[in-house]
């Protein structure tokens, strides 16, 4: 039964746990059967002796991060903010415990692996020296796990890409204002913003995160070196990312110029064998996927492939994934199993 504790198997903390992506790294543990004989739940004292369930018969109850000794704990997932991440992370490994972070704090490090287990796995070979991997940006996920099998065949060169990120990119207080501010927009009852930079009740804004000195914002400039570290160096990424009133699920509408002339029927059946793509391209009404249908799913999902007449080689596709899933805890957890299954961790023996 999913969350039942083993003799044997890894002990894994999980590290902002009282969050939405911390809640969702249990919750995929659980799901997934992960051989675990013991899961820790740690969060800031403010959270600690609450309670989170594990599983169907499991009651976890959270404990403090600051007094937390990693010695003896074999795997820990982060996400409890970047600035907590840097703190914490490095005292997790000094204490043997190998570090998958889900924060932005180490991603651009050039001795920490930025992981995304059907894009790069081997570049897990090199966690050893930090004994960190980083998990990337949501949205970035999303879109290497589609550009890959293209990629491969094509050789991507450039990428314009638009992206459409729900609420929860912003954490629980980001899906609370969308929540209580669209009620309020139903009584004309007027209530400043405080998680986002306008309202994004019945809004979108062409903003996440800070502005940087050339125009784009650091979201915007994460999808251009993460994809570079993770996929090619040579890749050029024009993102504009935007933020839009819905609670999960990021969207991505990505135009790809590539090297090589593209073969539309050879890209359909690459995107149809990649692993962790679901392609769904009908040309009718209805036939691609949302947000709304990937909540919950595991899958990057590929729709509206075709042609871009305006570049030689162009290509453009649409991809959606849910940015707490695929885009956050279930790519660290994949990670852990890459690392299992590679051999790069080994099981610790029973007493």
């Amino acid at each position: 039964m999913a969350g039942v504790m083993a003799r044997d198997g890894f002990k894994v903390a999980v590290v902002g746990a009282t969050g939405a992506v911390g809640r969702e790294m249990l919750k995929t543990l659980a799901e997934r059967a992960f051989p675990v004989r013991d899961v820790v739940a740690l969060a800031s004292g403010r959270s600690a002796g609450s309670e989170l369930s594990f599983g169907e018969d499991r009651v976890l109850t959270v404990r403090n991060l600051d007094t937390y000794d990693f010695a003896g704990t074999d795997i820990a997932l982060f996400s409890p903010g970047a600035a907590i991440s840097a703190v914490h992370a490095p005292r997790a490994a000094a204490a043997g415990c190998v570090v998958i972070d889900n924060t932005s704090h180490f991603r651009m490090e050039p001795d920490v692996p930025l992981i995304v287990p059907e894009v790069n796995p081997q570049a897990l070979a090199r966690f050893a020296r930090r004994r960190i991997i980083a998990n990337p940006n949501c949205s970035t996920i999303q879109m290497v796990v589609a550009l890959k099998p293209l990629h491969d065949l094509f050789r991507a060169r450039r990428a314009v890409v638009a992206t459409y990120q729900s609420v929860s990119g912003a954490g629980k207080e980001g899906m609370d204002e969308l929540f209580t501010h669209t009620k309020a927009g139903f009584v004309n009852d007027s209530m400043a913003p405080q998680q986002f930079t306008k309202e994004i009740a019945f809004n979108v804004i062409p903003q996440i995160d800070k502005f940087l000195d050339d125009g784009s914002t650091k979201e915007e400039w994460k999808m251009l070196v993460e994809t570079r570290k993770i996929l090619d160096p040579d890749i050029a990424v024009f993102a504009t990312c935007v933020r839009v009133p819905v609670f999960i699920g990021h969207a991505v509408a990505v135009c790809v110029e590539f090297d090589r002339p593209v073969d539309l029927a050879a890209a359909r059946n690459a995107l149809r064998e990649a692993p962790g793509i679901t392609l769904l391209d009908h040309r009718e009404d209805g036939g691609y996927v949302t947000p709304l249908e990937a909540q919950g799913e595991d899958a990057v999902y590929v729709s509206r492939l075709r042609r871009d007449p305006t570049v030689a080689n162009g290509l453009g596709f649409w991809c959606v994934a849910d940015n707490l899933r695929k885009g956050a805890a279930l790519n660290a957890v994949q990670i852990a199993e890459a690392l299992i299954t590679t051999g790069l961790i080994r099981q610790p023996q029973p007493a």
